[in-house]
């Protein structure tokens, strides 16, 4: 018996601290946008002049703003609206460039050369400048700004899915289906896809990260949520009027916009990593 579990592998589990701390922070603001009374008892909307632009302090962990609204609690309470913003926006993005990007590796050369056309003409325009144009034109508002951010990110994922299934499309073991007298839809919809959309789960996971940065700086421009939504955006527009009195009004937002979005980059590399095979365990 003894010798049978000496002769059982030994899997090593490598410790990686930066991995839990960021599957720690995204746990914490899914929390947040979730159940945010678990994590504060305090109202974010509640009004208290006579504690405005209190600095941070064991009453107070993140300070208060301009109004003596406790600013954790709206920090806590934001996070559900920037994480949808983020969701959102990266769903309507990923399907944009689903639609070009496949439309384009699977259709005939005259197919593809008009839509890497359309797409090259989108790339002329920066992200923010393309979004400010979009929320310029048809207002400022939720939708609005869900929409600019995912119009304004879809180039680059249609781009990338675009080469990945022109990368499958002449793997050997497609063109093994097609000799095998399966059909073009079925090999389309058995071989095609599932394995380019694959490695594409890792561009979700960024995404939803690089939305809600997108979305802040358009609300840091006073194009995004209005108030006194806790929105991450709103309340950095809300708090650089304060910047030189109230640094905290302007930091502990920024800081739980950049935490989210690293924490969230830092766990779609390692999934990456794993679905190319180069963690070991």
């Amino acid at each position: 018996m003894s010798g049978a579990l000496l002769a059982l592998p030994r899997v090593q589990v490598r410790f990686r601290p930066g991995l839990t701390l960021s599957i720690a922070l995204v746990a914490f603001f899914v929390i947040a946008a979730i159940a945010p009374s678990l994590l504060t008892t305090q109202d974010p909307l509640k009004i208290n002049l006579g504690d405005a632009l209190q600095a941070p302090s064991a009453a107070h962990i993140f300070g208060t703003d301009q109004s003596g609204r406790d600013l954790y609690a709206r920090v806590v309470y934001g996070a559900r609206e920037s994480l949808f913003i983020g969701l959102a926006a990266t769903a309507l993005s990923m399907s944009i460039a689903f639609v070009l990007g496949v439309s384009a590796a699977l259709g005939n050369k005259l197919t593809d050369g008009a839509i890497n056309r359309f797409i090259e003409l989108l790339f002329a325009f920066p992200v923010l400048l393309l979004s400010l144009l979009f929320v310029t034109v048809f207002g400022a508002g939720l939708t609005t700004l869900i929409v600019a951010v995912g119009v304004g990110t879809a180039p680059g994922y249609a781009r990338m899915i675009r080469g990945q299934v022109l990368a499958v499309k002449g793997s050997g073991y497609v063109e093994a289906a097609g000799a095998l007298g399966h059909s073009y839809p079925k090999v389309i919809r058995r071989h095609i896809l599932p394995n380019a959309m694959r490695p594409l789960v890792v561009l979700v996971t960024l995404g939803v990260g690089q939305s809600i940065v997108w979305a802040s700086g358009l609300a840091f421009l006073g194009l995004g949520v209005a108030p006194p939504s806790p929105e991450w955006g709103a309340l950095l527009d809300a708090g650089r009027t304060y910047i030189t009195q109230a640094w905290w009004l302007e930091v502990m937002p920024g800081l739980a916009i950049v935490s989210f979005a690293l924490a969230l980059t830092a766990i779609g590399r390692y999934v990456q990593q794993r679905l190319e095979g180069g963690l070991q365990r």
